[in-house]
């Protein structure tokens, strides 16, 4: 193996533009940077590939699982979609319904509280 320098920073130390913070973060990016490159020149090149595909593979059940989800919901979002036009159509029958039962009620006479209200049940 041949040692090999590390090139010079590329942004100067200390620079008057930035925080402490900010250089600590500099310093620590480029840190993790080197590390990777470190563990990556440990690693045979097959390993890389076969991690490549196996994060391909986890990615790709993944895709299966959402849009197994996504059509399940499109489904269940369908299935409610005729069942509440089915509920409005009831409900605009309750009303007509108690506008009738109203209307009788008005015509029996004057004095005439007591009215007759039809509720019906969805099951």
């Amino acid at each position: 193996m041949s040692e090999e320098m590390n090139p010079a920073p590329e942004e100067p130390i200390g620079e008057e533009g930035q925080t402490p913070l900010e250089q600590f973060i500099f310093h620590q990016r480029r840190g993790l940077e080197e590390f990777g490159k470190a563990m990556e020149s440990l690693l045979p090149p097959q390993f890389k590939e076969h991690t490549q595909a196996a994060g391909n593979e986890f990615a790709t059940g993944f895709r299966v699982l959402i849009d197994a989800a996504i059509d399940e919901i499109k489904k269940a979002s369908e299935m409610e979609d005729h069942d509440g036009s089915g509920e409005a159509e009831h409900e605009a029958q309750a009303r007509a319904n108690l506008s009738a039962d109203e209307e009788d009620d008005e015509g029996g006479g004057a004095g005439n509280k007591g009215g007759k209200i039809r509720v019906e049940l969805d099951d």
